[in-house]
This record gives structure tokens, sequence and C-alpha cells, in this order.
């Protein structure tokens, strides 16, 4: 594993927007970075990376498994106690997902260890799926990465069957997200536009804009049923939500399925630790208030269960303490051993996982000059030699 400096092409950001990847910057600052581009060996693709995605599916499968059956499992997960039938039902009727993303240090040598799995919204996908890809197929042709260079990115393939296994007969599903939200929208947009090569019938209908007829039915804004919906909207909001009650009785089949709200949620870790300590691609964990988190010592990492882009994550050492930024996730947390991420060339970087069904599919990076990897932490594309 390398990180290589490469000149960006001249013109990646007009590349960038004639495919909808229009938050390539934040705040005048890239977030697409094509300077650097990370290289990987076969071996380290199989064997460091896709080999612990499929193991660590399966371990956070069967703890699912066993937290639908435990209200103390559930209790400790946070999952809302009006809500724990509906999650539980969705496991049991083997409802589907479509994806999920493990985060991972991880520097080529040592195993990979596990920070977080984003198991239910799809930060990244665009651009691991599309716009990385693109960028391989222009480094090759313009002689600047060998003719025979490859990238761990099936994701826009296995996305496509997905849907196709979901819904075998087509049909109408509507997807939904925040409409103003420029990186939410246009992320939805890509994934209903793969819904149409699956040979689906997508239809956008803003969160807001979602309401509930006389039937406890769920209906968009011209006041056609929903049955099948895609949401870019995390499960934890969703189950605190005024609409969390007709849930169970509105007949619609969500993407991603209830039971994820149990995977998106770091009290995992600690659960995942306990039942297979010393594992090789997890980090030792615990949730704060359990006496055994003093095995840690005075260097850790505070999380709490629901947080997103580094927000209100703590890496403390001994009296020094480093915090990400304070986006309002309180409440309980977990302590997890500190495991810095690889360094390269000054920056530290994330290796990101995805999975599609039950198959690992493809390799997104972020780096950052920080340990928390943050919303303004840039994508870096990678190629396998």
């Amino acid at each position: 594993m390398k990180r290589l400096t490469l000149d960006p092409r001249p013109d990646w950001q007009a590349r960038a927007d004639a495919v909808g990847f229009t938050w390539h910057h934040d705040s005048g600052e890239r977030y697409w970075d094509e300077s650097a581009a990370y290289e990987f060996t076969l071996d380290q693709i199989e064997d460091g990376i896709e080999a612990p995605t499929a193991e660590l599916h399966g371990l956070c499968l069967d703890l699912v498994d066993e937290a639908v059956k435990s209200e103390r499992l559930m209790t400790l997960l946070e999952i809302p106690e009006a809500s724990r039938d509906y999650v539980a039902d969705s496991w049991n009727r083997a409802e589907p997902s479509l994806y999920g993303r493990f985060d991972f240090a991880y520097d080529g040598q040592s195993p990979a260890k596990l920070y977080e799995y984003n198991a239910d919204t799809p930060t990244s996908v665009f651009e691991t799926a599309v716009f990385q890809w693109l960028w391989l197929e222009d480094r090759i042709a313009d002689g600047a990465l060998p003719a025979d260079a490859d990238q761990f990115n099936s994701l826009h393939e296995k996305l496509v069957d997905r849907f196709r296994a979901i819904f075998p007969q087509g049909g109408f599903v509507h997807f939904s997200s925040d409409a103003d939200f420029v990186e939410d929208r246009q992320t939805v947009r890509f994934l209903e536009d793969l819904a149409r090569q699956a040979g689906l019938d997508p239809k956008f209908i803003a969160i807001d804009q979602i309401g509930l007829n006389a039937d406890g039915r769920f209906v968009d804004d011209e006041n056609w049923l929903i049955q099948a919906m895609f949401k870019l909207y995390p499960w934890e909001q969703m189950l605190r939500d005024d609409y969390a009650e007709p849930l169970p009785g509105a007949g619609v089949t969500v993407l991603e399925p209830a039971w994820k709200a149990i995977l998106s949620n770091k009290g995992i870790l600690p659960l995942l630790w306990e039942r297979h300590p010393s594992h090789p691609n997890l980090l030792e964990a615990y949730f704060e208030n359990d006496p055994a988190a003093s095995r840690l010592g005075p260097d850790h990492v505070r999380k709490p269960l629901f947080s997103r882009e580094g927000a209100n994550i703590a890496i403390v050492e001994g009296a020094a303490r480093e915090d990400g930024i304070d986006a309002g996730y309180d409440g309980t947390a977990i302590l997890q051993a500190l495991h810095a991420p690889p360094r390269f060339g000054g920056q530290y970087v994330i290796v990101g996982s995805w999975v599609v069904g039950d198959e690992p599919a493809g390799l997104a990076l972020r780096e950052d000059k920080g340990r928390i990897t943050r919303n303004t932490s840039r994508f870096v594309p990678h190629f396998i030699r």
C-alpha cells in the first residue's frame, strides 16, 4: 500500500460537474482530491480488506439475530421501546438490505481494524462507484497509470443487480431525502438512476412532503401510495419521529430496512468485542458506563452511539483531548481502544469497504491531517497494480 503524488487531470472539475458530482468542493476546499492516489496489491485487497469485510458482515448479521430476541440488547442499543417489535419483525421477515460500509484502519501490512459500520446511509457511494472509476479510466488512457491497473470497485454493477434481486418484478419505488441538501439529493438521483437501470420506475418525494392518509398508509405529494421506498434519512431519527407509530401497519418496504437501526449504532462495537474478544479485525470496546471500560486505561476514543462524520468523537490521551466538531450528538457513548489511522505523506487515511447485499463491493478512501475523519475529509482514489 503506497500513497502516490499525481498531477490532477486539468479538466477534472468539468468532468465532475458533467456527471452530477457537484459537491467536489466544500466551503471552497477540495473534497475530491486526485493530487494523490493509493496503490494496492491484489493480495492486500483480497486478503487485507475483502476477506475481513465479508467476515465482519457475517458477525454483524449474527448480532442482529441475537439482538432482536433480547430486550437487554435492544435497551443497550437504545432502540425505542415502541419500535422494538417493528425492528424485530423486519429482521424476521428477512426484509432486504441494499448496502453498508465498514470503516477500517489499514496500512497494507497489519490486519484491518474496524472503527465503525455505516450500515444505513450511503455517504460517498457516488464518488466510489462512478467518479473514481472514471478517474481510473482517464489515468490509464493518459499514461499516468499502467495499462493493467485495476480497482476494487464493482459497486455500480452490484447495486443494479441488488435492486433487481430486491424487486424482481420491477415496479414503482419512491426515493426520498432532504430535497435542499445538494449532496443528499444528488446521491439519491444516482440511486434512482441505478434503480432505473434495474428496470424499476423511481419517483422522488422530499422527506418532509410524505403524508399519511386516513387508512394509516404513507402517501406522496400527489397522494400516491408509498409501498416501497428508499430513504436517505437515518433510522435513529426516523424511529423517534411522529410518523414512527404508523410504520408497522403502513405496508411499506423500506431501504434500508428497520433492522439496520441495530447496526447503524456504535453500540455494536462493544457487543462485537464481547462476543469475539481478540478478533484480529476488532478493536477492544466497551459501553462507557461498563466498569470493564477501565481496562482501556487513560488512552481511548469516546464515541456517541449516534454520530456521523466524526462529530462529537473525542480522542482521549490522559489529560489531553482531541475533539471532533460539536453537532449535538450526546447521551450514551462507547469507549474504543485508541488505534490511530495509518499516516502516509502527512495524511491520516481511513479505508471504507462497501458491502452490497452480502458481498464486498468496493473501496473508498478518506484523508485528513487530523486523526478524526470529518465531513471535510478528502476523498482520494485508489488503484490495484
